[in-house]
């Protein structure tokens, strides 16, 4: 029995009417005791002991061909068992929700890193040993181009992506105060804790691999379409996934090798990545040059904004990072251009990681706002208050909800923004100057499809299944919570089980979308269970109040397991519809942060940051916070310290591992306080829910760059800021 919604009206506030007390609540993640003490399984950990194990062989030249692999002299080193060669796993990594697995063609190699060969064997050292060692002839192509900034990289202009409203050039030229800056972001690495890693086995003609994957109704499409077979002979597994930031959403290709060694062995092989091997053969986040200009008048009214990105990937690949999706809608402003090239460059495949599009778009725009403030002398909290839009700026469309404002006056009030000093380089510590700084957040809200089944046991049990995966942000807990409340049972009368294309295929981890999609799949059925119980009483569903497993009709107790004869079962289906046409939808948030830099060396350390933030029905307040405050330390990473180094003779990463690419560590951090507004948005989902997960890391590291300015009046527009940027400029104080 299926409950279907499909989203064209706005939504009445059903979950206010429950009474069990636990959506929204400080829940602790259910499965975190098993992941803390080594109970938790991840994909490179299952096995019976039987499995042969494979190392993956990549191209060490930028573009090329494959000529020869001496597989003979490997063949016969101890404990090779095969070398797979099939072009089917010679492919880029799949960008979320592709459904297919693009294949670059027989031995053709486009970056340095791309897989070309898999080595298996009866142990990881021998199939380590085996691929260092494997000899490969390559026919070399001159004409590889590594560098973004190469003015002979073959760019692209999609004409979608292009968009003129009113006459820019006028408005720069007639304003009282303009801003035309040029920032530039360096490649990134989702950096994920967990490793890619698959182990695939057959049985007959069925394949089932368990991997590290985000999205696996698209994954088992895509591994289908690799391997050449039906969708219904694919099963995929990934109950754990030790975080994925957008690296695990489509297929990688250790997950192809596996399988494929699999079939030609007739038993099961695991395939893992090393640490340098996920830099360089899963998604990069594409480094950027944008072009921001902002005109305003004398009130600092926004009369203009422009915004002109230049981005790259892999020849053939559909995919390119989306840098204006919040300057379309954020800031008012009657004439707009945006401009979009992608240049064609022989790198590792680029796709979506950590909010594509915001978290480096907002850094840009960010910092152009704080720019323009400080040269019209306004104060960068009034300057965004001025310009936050009635409608979308470029379509008049509605937006579902909207707390820009009050994110920003709450946020400055409690960060004691007031005191301020607006002009640079003033307070000092001694050798530290002291700078605060801020910059607005945003992120579109998206509802995907997506299906769940609940099934109420006789005995006052549930059990929740799905094909939705838990990456670290506490859907295991969440869609519990909402089966709770709708039911009225405690958390630990229910089990959720995840990661099993076998279950309802979910909307996937990814885009923030994950809670609210499949969250309101799991609602959907539950309301439907209501309605099955509220017919076994003769009563109006409406009147049913169902709480620690007593069901309450017209002033009458029933207790549920009683109540229940056998058990009942439903099915949620949400999609989207017209609302998503009819009205913008959109998350918002203000970030603050403090820092010090060091006069002598120019060292920037972040001392306290504030971040608040309206997003719809927080359906878990911790798990919520949690991935806030992990956005914003991803600020600090990106306005500081992370950046690929890519050397452009051909291409490979110079810093593929966690000791040269630095994420920040526990004393980068500083005391980090989130704040989430009340607010529920009817427009989005059943829960009024919106997501969480990206929000917090958009516009929160140009903060941090601004509150450098205020420090120093030192601009770095070349991210990250490291200390030789800021020393070089500052000035002799």
């Amino acid at each position: 029995m299926t409950a279907h919604l499909k989203m064209n009206e706005r939504q009445p506030a059903i979950l206010d009417d429950m009474a069990q007390g636990i959506i929204g609540t400080p829940t602790p993640r259910r499965e975190g005791p098993l992941k803390v003490t080594g109970q938790a399984a991840y994909a490179a950990e299952v096995g019976d002991g039987t499995e042969a194990v494979g190392m993956l062989v990549r191209a060490t030249i930028a573009k090329g061909r494959v000529t020869s692999i001496n597989e003979a002299a490997t063949l016969a080193m101890p404990g090779v068992l095969a070398i797979i060669t099939d072009e089917r796993m010679l492919r880029n990594p799949a960008q979320g929700g592709a459904d297919k697995a693009p294949v670059q063609g027989p031995r053709d190699v486009a970056y340095f890193g791309q897989p070309i060969a898999l080595v298996v064997a009866e142990t990881f050292e021998q199939a380590r040993h085996a691929a260092q060692n494997i000899s490969v002839v390559y026919e070399t192509s001159p004409d590889a181009i590594t560098d973004l900034l190469d003015g002979d990289a073959p760019v692209e202009r999609p004409a979608a992506k292009q968009i003129d409203q009113g006459d820019i050039e006028n408005a720069m030229n007639d304003a009282a105060f303009s801003i035309d800056a040029t920032y530039t972001t360096p490649s990134q690495n989702s950096a994920a804790m967990e490793p890619h890693a698959s182990l695939a086995w057959w049985e007959g003609e069925n394949v089932i691999l368990h991997s590290s994957l985000q999205m696996l109704k698209f994954n088992r499409n895509e591994l289908a379409d690799s391997l050449g077979i039906d969708p219904g002979n694919v099963r995929v597994l990934a109950p754990y996934v030790g975080g994925g930031f957008g690296s695990k959403l489509g297929l990688a290709p250790e997950a192809v090798a596996a399988a494929l060694a699999a079939k030609e062995l007739g038993r099961p092989v695991r395939v893992v990545m090393t640490r340098p091997q996920v830099f360089e053969t899963t998604m990069r986040r594409s480094a950027t040059q944008q072009r921001l200009r902002l005109a305003a008048n004398e009130q600092g009214e926004l009369s203009a904004i422009g915004h002109d990105a230049l981005v790259s990937n892999l020849p053939g690949e559909s995919f390119s990072e989306p840098v204006a999706l919040a300057t379309h809608f954020l800031y008012a402003g009657k004439n707009r251009s945006y401009s979009h090239k992608i240049a064609r460059l022989n790198l590792t495949c680029a796709g979506s990681m950590r909010a594509p599009g915001e978290a480096v778009g907002m850094l840009a725009l960010e910092n152009a706002m704080d720019e323009l403030a400080h040269e019209a002398g306004i104060d960068p909290v009034e300057l965004r208050l001025r310009n936050i839009p009635d409608v979308h700026p470029e379509d008049g469309k509605r937006f579902s909800s909207h707390s820009l404002a009050e994110c920003l006056t709450t946020g400055a009030e409690r960060f004691g923004w007031d005191k301020r000093n607006p002009t640079p380089g003033t307070v000092r510590e001694g050798e530290w100057l002291i700078g605060i700084g801020m910059a607005s957040a945003a992120r579109g809200n998206i509802l995907h499809e997506a299906k769940a089944r609940v099934v109420l046991h006789s005995d006052a049990t549930i059990t929740v299944e799905t094909d939705m995966t838990d990456i670290g942000t506490g859907t295991y807990t969440i869609l519990a919570q909402i089966a709770g409340e709708m039911l009225g049972l405690s958390l630990d009368r229910i089990e959720v089980k995840l990661g099993d294309t076998d279950f309802p295929p979910a909307a996937g981890s990814g885009g923030s979308w994950g809670a609210g999609s499949t969250g309101s799949a799991v609602f959907l059925a539950c309301q439907k269970l209501r309605s099955e119980i509220a017919d076994l009483l003769g009563a109006d569903q409406a009147e049913l109040t169902i709480k620690d497993g007593s069901v309450i009709s017209g002033n009458v107790h029933h207790e549920l397991a009683q109540l229940l004869t056998r058990d009942l079962s439903a099915e949620g289906h949400i999609e989207p519809g017209s609302t998503s046409d009819e009205v913008e939808q959109a998350t918002f948030g203000a970030h603050f942060a403090e820092v010090a830099v060091s006069a002598v060396t120019g060292e920037t350390r972040v001392r306290r940051m504030l971040g608040v933030f309206s997003a719809g029905r927080i359906l878990n307040m911790q798990t919520a916070l949690s991935q806030c405050h992990g956005g914003m330390i991803f600020g600090i990473g990106s306005a500081l310290t992370e950046e690929l180094v890519h050397d452009v003779r051909d291409g490979h990463i110079v810093n593929h591992n966690l000791a040269e690419y630095h994420v920040p560590v526990n004393l980068d951090v500083p005391d980090i306080e989130a704040v989430f507004l009340e607010e529920r948005d009817s427009w989005a989902n059943p829960m009024q829910s919106k997501g969480v997960g990206e929000l917090g890391i958009s516009g929160a590291g140009a903060a941090i760059t601004n509150a450098i300015f205020n420090a120093t009046g030192v601009r770095v527009r070349d991210y990250p800021a490291t200390l030789d940027k800021v020393l070089k400029d500052l000035p002799d104080i």
